[in-house]
């Protein structure tokens, strides 16, 4: 380990052990260290999604919501197969060391994501405190729209056929309309996505961030790149309007501006060894 690694994760560990409120926030690297794909690029893409490349489909192709009017069986193919996925990974241990950090905070913990996986309900995180800011894969809207309701994907059972990453018929169906339901994610050129469920998200969190705003702010930020820069903009934004440190943790892309901490590897290894700081 390199001296200027350690001092960075002496400086992390000293950062929340002097908290008094934690936010975590968190791109598409957090699920890495579960064994989830991040889609970096189309070869990482393609790489989990081989029939895709055979069509010449990229990942911005495909996270397009016209694919469930185009084709539907292949919209939700690739839906179905990440629900699936998703469902069947067991989140890393490193989940677990941030839900105990902001057991010890006095202004508690909240989460911002990207993610749509639920990896953070998964691992025991208060669903009252996360921001999905781009949806969740766990709950459906109708395409068409003909309610703005959104509705539990618990029940929800899709066949994906592996050889093809085709959906094998019956498809999801709206509860009111009885036609074709999607996931309610935020997709590539959107106007249908019903916003409504991450808009109480959202108010939560500002309120969150009001109640907190005197007191000593830790931000943790894992995974989270700058070609979909939401995350960082906001742990950013956030460290700026109330004055919280920055802990940036990325092996790819770790700069952080002027004062803050920056950790440039994995976030599962780097939460283990800041805690064994804290420890």
């Amino acid at each position: 380990m390199s001296e200027s690694h350690e001092s960075s994760l002496r400086a992390a560990s000293e950062a929340i052990y002097g908290a008094e409120a934690l936010l975590i926030s968190a791109g598409a690297g957090m699920g890495v260290d579960s064994g989830l794909p991040d889609f970096r690029g189309n070869e990482g893409f393609w790489k989990a999604y081989p029939p895709l490349r055979d069509l010449g489909i990229s990942f911005v192709d495909m996270a397009n919501p016209s694919w469930f009017q185009r084709d539907p069986e292949l919209a939700w193919g690739f839906y179905g197969h990440r629900l699936n996925l998703y469902r069947s990974t067991t989140p890393h241990g490193g989940f677990d060391v941030l839900r105990s950090w902001g057991e010890h905070v006095p202004g508690g913990l909240f989460v911002f994501t990207s993610n749509v996986d639920g990896h953070f309900q998964a691992s025991g995180f208060s669903d009252s405190s996360i921001l999905e800011c781009h949806g969740s894969i766990h709950h459906l809207q109708c395409v068409n729209n003909c309610r703005s309701d959104i509705w539990s994907a618990g029940q929800t059972t899709i066949n994906v056929d592996e050889t093809t990453f085709r959906a094998r018929p019956p498809l999801p169906v709206c509860e009111h309309c009885g036609g074709l339901a999607r996931p309610n994610i935020l997709m590539f050129g959107d106007w249908g996505w019903i916003s409504n469920r991450t808009s109480e998200q959202s108010d939560r969190f500002e309120d969150w961030l009001h109640k907190i705003r005197d007191r000593r702010l830790v931000i943790v930020e894992l995974g989270a790149g700058t070609a979909v820069p939401t995350v960082r903009m906001t742990s950013e934004r956030v460290a700026h309007n109330l004055g919280g440190t920055l802990i940036r943790i990325n092996p790819r892309e770790p700069r952080v501006p002027h004062g803050h901490i920056s950790i440039s590897t994995g976030g599962r290894q780097s939460l283990v060894d800041i805690n064994a700081y804290l420890s």
